[in-house]
């Protein structure tokens, strides 16, 4: 993966119980600049002062430099060595752990295998290895720890590309979002959404959607304001296919909107919705990316909802401050529906930035602004924005 992608996903994962990443890289003497990251030096590990550029290095296979700079405290098999042999108490990764393993992309484990822990806001005892190991030397090695895991249906961390305001993203997570979207003319609304995502297994997620907000009763000024709970949803996501090779992931998803809110004050429908959807996710050149999602919503009481076909487009691209600091995604969503009976359609842009918040990068921000391209009368520009805050990789309050 280019440059500008390596901290545009959700950082290096936290390991459960721990506070330190998952590089392919070994704890060595006397940790960087003899800091407290310091260790003892076990059979086969390579200090860091003595390197691994030299002539025979550049001879050397990824395997013959992880078990030359890592296996002392990764072990050969990638599981960890045993405590009684590292000088430290901080869990080590098991790297044949694929849910583990699999889910970030190979320059996020470099960065903090060239920089050390605390690039992510991991523990020092991670020490850096730039000034020892070329990026190419790293990047071998990284090739062997995937080896590690050898079940092929956990899509890599490469497929999770930066997750837009509307369309769905292909790749399955554990994420929890929070989206506030407010009308910036028009009769006032905010109309909040917070998403819970849980993956299981390779290849699945489930999601749970709750809206809530509130709305002026009319157009007027001094109109009261109304409050209420949406219709929640709840969801199930498969991945179908996905090639890091190509840099294509496909997925087939289904959500079922129940009638929980209250539909005389316009926060329901009264009926339940399904609404099964097709998404798809694709990296292109120069660190830019492609969403796409196409979604039918099927009401099972039409004279109460309308059944209607939604379509949603995603080109965006990653940029970083420096090699290894904040990324930043701008994108531009396209979003299309119309009824199925008939009736035109409905188009509307949303230009929007995500950026990574904290040092970790598992903490998210995007802000963008809905607007209408058909209807503009009828219908108000909205202000939307959302806080990500990926789970797995830690507290949302960790890694600052």
């Amino acid at each position: 993966m280019a440059k500008g992608w390596r901290v545009a996903m959700t950082g290096v994962a936290i390991v459960a119980g721990g506070t330190v990443g998952p590089p392919a890289a070994a704890q060595v003497s006397g940790g960087p600049a003899g800091g407290a990251g310091a260790v003892v030096q076990g059979p086969g590990v390579m200090g860091a002062s003595e390197g691994v550029a030299g002539r025979a290095a550049a001879q050397m296979s990824g395997r013959e430099l992880y078990a030359r700079a890592c296996a002392s405290c990764h072990g050969s098999d990638g599981r960890g060595a045993a405590p009684e042999r590292v000088a430290f108490t901080v869990p080590v990764p098991d790297f044949t752990e694929c849910s583990f393993s699999s889910r970030e992309p190979d320059a996020d484990w470099l960065a903090v295998v060239h920089q050390g822990g605390p690039v992510r806001a991991f523990d020092e005892t991670m020490p850096s290895f730039g000034e020892a190991l070329t990026e190419d030397q790293i990047q071998q090695i990284l090739e062997h720890v995937r080896t590690f895991c050898d079940d092929a249906s956990w899509p890599r961390g490469e497929l999770n590309l930066p997750r837009s305001i509307f369309t769905e993203k292909a790749y399955p997570e554990d994420e929890a979002v929070l989206t506030v979207d407010a009308a910036v003319e028009g009769a006032g609304s905010v109309l909040n959404e917070f998403v819970y995502e849980k993956r299981f297994g390779a290849r699945n997620q489930l999601e749970i959607v709750v809206p809530f907000g509130g709305r002026r009763a009319g157009l007027a000024a001094e109109s009261d304001w109304e409050y209420g709970l949406g219709d929640v949803e709840v969801g199930l996501k498969r991945v179908l296919w996905h090639s890091l090779s190509a840099g294509t992931i496909v997925s087939a998803g289904g959500d079922v909107k129940l009638p929980t809110g209250s539909e005389s004050k316009g926060f329901g429908t009264g009926t339940v919705v399904i609404e099964p959807y097709l998404a798809y996710g694709q990296i292109l050149p120069a660190d830019a990316f492609v969403h796409a999602q196409a979604v039918v919503e099927w009401s099972l009481e039409e004279a109460k909802a309308e059944h209607e076909a939604a379509w949603r487009l995603v080109v965006g691209r990653t940029w970083t401050s420096g090699t290894w600091g904040r990324a930043w995604s701008p994108m531009v969503e396209l979003l299309g529906g119309t009824e199925l009976e008939g009736g035109s359609a409905s188009w509307d842009l949303v230009p929007q930035m995500q950026v990574t918040l904290n040092t970790r990068q598992h903490v998210m921000a995007n802000i963008g602004v809905r607007l209408p391209l058909s209807d503009a009368d009828a219908r108000a520009t909205r202000l939307v924005v959302y806080v990500l805050w990926d789970w797995f990789d830690g507290g949302f309050f960790d890694g600052w």
